[in-house]
Order: C-alpha cells, then structure tokens, then sequence
C-alpha cells in the first residue's frame, strides 16, 4: 500500500514540474529577448567608449597598478627561493626569473600610465608668467597670452565636460546591466556591474574634484586676464599720448618750415634752416621716446657705449658695415633700382642696384660709356660692402627724383669751316632729340629744392667750341635717361655726322700728314696732282 502511495506521489510530483517547466520556459523566451535587446544597447555604449580617453587612460593606469603588484610578488619569491639550494626550488627559481623579466618589459611599455589619469584634470598645467606690456611692441605678445590662457581653460573645461559625458554612458551601462540581473542572476553580469559601478565611482569623484580645481583655476585665469588687460589699457593710452606729443612736434614744424618757406626767400638760407628744423625735430622725436620706454637712460648709454667699442675693435669691418647699412638706409642716399658708379683698384663699375642687405650692396652691371670706354666688360653681378660709403666715392646717378644726367659729345672741324653754322646745326639736333629729357630734369631739380641749396638749374643743352691743334672742337652736352644714355648718344651723333656731311662748307677735321713732293726730283704717277695735299 504505501508502495503505490509513494509511486502516485511522484507521478503528480513530474506532472507538476513538467509544468512547472512550461512556465519557465515561456518566461525566459520572453527575457532572452528583452535581455538580447538590453546588451545590444550595452554593446553599443561599450562602442561608443572604445577609444574614450579616459577610460583607455583608466584602464591601462588599472593594468599598471596589478603588474606592480604582481612584480612585487614575484620578486619576493624570487628572493625567497634564491636562498634556496634543492633541485625544485632552483627550477621554480628560473621560472620566476622570466615571470619577473616578463612583468618588468610590460611595465616599461605601461610606463606612461604610472600616474592617475585623472592627475591632469585635477592638477591643471601652471599658467605661463604674464608678460610685462612695456611698450607699443609688447601689447601683441599681451593679446596673445590672453588668447592662450582662455584657450587653456577652455580645453580645460573640455575634458571636465569628456569626463561628465563618460559618466554618463558608464551609469547607462550600468542601470542595463541591472535590468539583466534582475531579468536573469548571472554571476559575470554580477562582476561586471560591480566593476561598472566602482568606475562610477572613481570617475565621479574625479569629476568633483576636478570641478572645484576648476572653478579656483577659473578664477586665476579670470585674475590675470583681468590684469594684463589694464596693463594693455595703461600702454595703449600711454602710446596714445606720445604719439599725439609727437604729431604736435611734427605739426609745430611743419608750421616753421611753412612759416620760413614764406619769409625766406634765399634758397641756401632755406635749404640751411629746413635742415636746422628736421634736425630739431627728429632729435626731439628720439628724446621722447627714449625718456618714455627706457628706465634708466644713462644706464643704457653706457652699456650700448661698451658695446659699440667691443664690436669696432672685434669686427671693425662688419660693424662698419652695419653701420654703413644705417647710413644707407636711414639717409636716402641711395635706394635700391638707383644706377650707381664706384671705383675700386682703378676700374670704374656701372649698374643698378638690385639689393642691399645689412652688409653690403648689390649691383647689376649695364652696357654704359664707361663699359665701353674703359671695362669692356659689363653684366657681371657686382658686391659692394656697405662700409665703402664712409671711405670710396660712390656716384648716384638717380638719386632722388633725378633720373636724368648730362652727357656730351665731341666733334672737331677743320679750322676753315663755318664754325657758326656747323654749332647752330648740332645745337639744334641735340635740342630735338634730347627735349623731353630736358623738361623732366627741369621738374626734378625743382622737386629737389626743398631738400637741397640748388642755385643752377639751367637744364638746356649747351654747346661750346675749343681750339685743338688739329681743328675747333665743339662739345655739345645735354640731358639724357641715366638708364639709357648710350641710346641717345648713338642717335644724336648719327644725326651730326648725317646733317654735318651734307653741308660743303663744312668739313670733319681728324689727324692728316702733308707731304711736299715737289722738292723731292722724283717722278710721280700721272694721276697724283702735286697741287693737292697728300693724305695717309
């Protein structure tokens, strides 16, 4: 009897747990799938934090921490069983050995995460000493730390933002990983959410230190910001105010020079005084801005006085060059493009200059009279040390608003021509070709008048005639292009040849030998008439 109770009993006991069975199959279908749907999401946010800064950062600084401890281990076994002298303890031994060895290479390669990778955000990088705004120069590199400081906190406050948005996905990650545990009990659901939550946790209180050190460091940048700004508001009106000073300066001259252009009319006395003025003005000019931005001037003096002497007695040339660069520069003599002639060792050097750099002049010869005449060389690319200012003669032929010189040519006649007529023909042709060069030196020399003591500017051609043993010469000279006087010449002394040739009264005087032929008693060919000069 109590054997077929015991076989009932456990047939309604299968039946209830095969429908039990049932129950709990249905049930975990219908979680699978929302649990599938769950760690797509996590899988997702696991994508999106993949190459997170902080967390890549966090975990290799995690990784860092376990080998250290696990070198730590190791060397104390290592220790231990280097006492040791039996077979086992000597193999287990050099077993450690590559364990350490192992350890020691992962933690060289971990190296740079030795340190929280929240140090950064929590301890910001010090700001840069402010710069002292001195002068009108400074106030540039002033808006410049400005503009670093702010940028500094603004990528500053980017990694406090990267770190809140990490935070964010991370308890997303784990109010999911709830939603699983709670659907399903798994023991890696478990581990994960617990290593989840102690990341929370460590990031989240990263993140509120990081937010207090923000706002302290908030306010230094907001400090110095401030101050650097008045100091640029302090230079700025400084500036201002020298500047205005020295346009009165600049005004007040002006005024003098028109004052004595009105009064003065001697052209040296105006040429003196103008000079006395620009003098006075630019001497007043320095004075200001020398006593404005140098503290202590006699200090400075003396050291650019010890200075300048070390540097002529070292580098006597090079300083003399650089000197002369400043005389080149700052006097106006000489410009680059000008035509310009010196002499070095006898040999004269014509062209333009195409450079001039702190230590010597550059200049590119020309087909001129001179190369013609003299080098028979031209082309040549020639340097002229800036020092040659203060020791050789250097020609401008187009300083300033010159860019004409005279030229001349020469032409002798016999002595019984008509003199008169052969200097009124070649005057005339060098008035025709050469008029337009006329009238633009003409408007040169008057550009100049304000800068120099000119008293002729007579810029007609001009003829004159000189007694030669052989015949009258006449030298006709005329303005010319600096750039081009080969040109006009060739043309003009065409046009003297072509005019003079054409008159028969006239007659182009050059080297002749006579000969008297009728003292010698020798018979001489029919066709040579002894009544006419014989020329060789």
């Amino acid at each position: 009897m109590i054997k077929k109770l015991f076989i009932i009993f456990i047939f309604i006991a299968s039946v209830l747990y095969a429908d039990h069975n049932q129950t709990q199959v249905k049930l975990t279908q219908d979680e699978i799938i929302k649990i599938e749907l769950i760690k797509e999401k996590i899988e997702a946010i696991d994508l999106a934090l993949k190459n997170n800064i902080w967390l890549i950062g966090y975990q290799n600084y995690i990784t860092y921490l376990g080998l250290i401890e696990e070198l730590n281990i190791v060397d104390k076994e290592v220790k231990r069983l280097s006492r040791k002298r039996d077979k086992n303890s000597k193999l287990k031994y050099k077993e450690f050995l590559k364990e350490q060895d192992r350890l020691e290479k992962q933690i060289e390669l971990l190296r740079e995460y030795k340190n929280s990778p929240f140090v950064k955000i929590v301890k910001p990088d010090e700001l840069d000493k402010k710069p002292e705004v001195v002068n009108p120069f400074s106030i540039i590199s002033a808006f410049s730390y400005i503009k670093q400081i702010e940028t500094e906190r603004e990528n500053y406050k980017n990694r406090i933002d990267s770190l809140d948005n990490l935070i964010m996905n991370l308890k997303d990650k784990s109010d999911l990983l709830k939603q699983i545990d709670i659907l399903h009990k798994d023991e890696e659901i478990e581990k994960r959410l617990f290593v989840v939550n102690q990341d929370i946790l460590e990031f989240n209180r990263a993140h509120d230190l990081a937010e207090t050190t923000f706002a302290v460091y908030s306010k230094k940048v907001d400090r110095v910001r401030l101050e650097v700004t008045e100091d640029i508001t302090a230079q700025m009106k400084r500036a201002f105010d020298i500047a205005l000073f020295i346009i009165v300066v600049i005004v007040i001259s002006l005024i003098f020079k028109l004052i004595i252009k009105k009064y003065i009319t001697d052209n040296e006395r105006f040429y003196m005084a103008n000079k006395a003025i620009n003098l006075i003005n630019f001497t007043l000019i320095v004075l200001i801005l020398l006593f404005a931005y140098i503290e202590n001037v006699s200090y400075f003096v003396t050291v650019l006085g010890f200075a300048s002497a070390g540097i002529a007695i070292a580098m006597k040339d090079w300083f003399m060059s650089i000197l002369g660069w400043m005389v080149i520069v700052f006097g106006g003599s000489f410009h680059v493009g000008d035509r310009v002639k010196v002499q070095k060792d006898g040999l004269p050097y014509v062209g333009d200059i195409i450079d001039i750099s702190l230590l010597r002049m550059t200049i590119l010869e020309d087909i001129t009279l001179t190369s013609y005449l003299q080098n028979r060389r031209s082309g040549r690319v020639v340097f002229i040390p800036n020092n040659y200012v203060f020791t050789t003669l250097i020609s401008n032929y187009t300083h300033g608003t010159l860019k004409t010189v005279w030229d001349g040519i020469d032409l002798t006649i016999t002595f019984d021509s008509n003199h008169k007529k052969a200097m009124y023909i070649i005057k005339e042709i060098t008035k025709k070709y050469s008029k337009g060069y006329t009238d633009i030196a003409r408007r040169s020399l008057n550009q100049l008048r304000s800068q120099y003591s000119l008293k002729n500017t007579n810029v007609e051609p001009r003829i004159y005639s000189f007694l030669e043993p052989h015949g009258l010469t006449i030298s006709t000279w005329y303005m010319t292009n600096s750039y081009a006087a080969l040109t006009l010449r060739s043309t003009i002394s065409y046009e003297i040849v072509e005019a003079i040739n054409k008159e028969k009264d006239i007659q182009i005087a050059y080297p002749t030998q006579t000969i008297d032929v009728r003292r010698t008693g020798k018979n001489l060919p029919s066709d040579i008439d002894i009544n006419k000069d014989v020329l060789y």
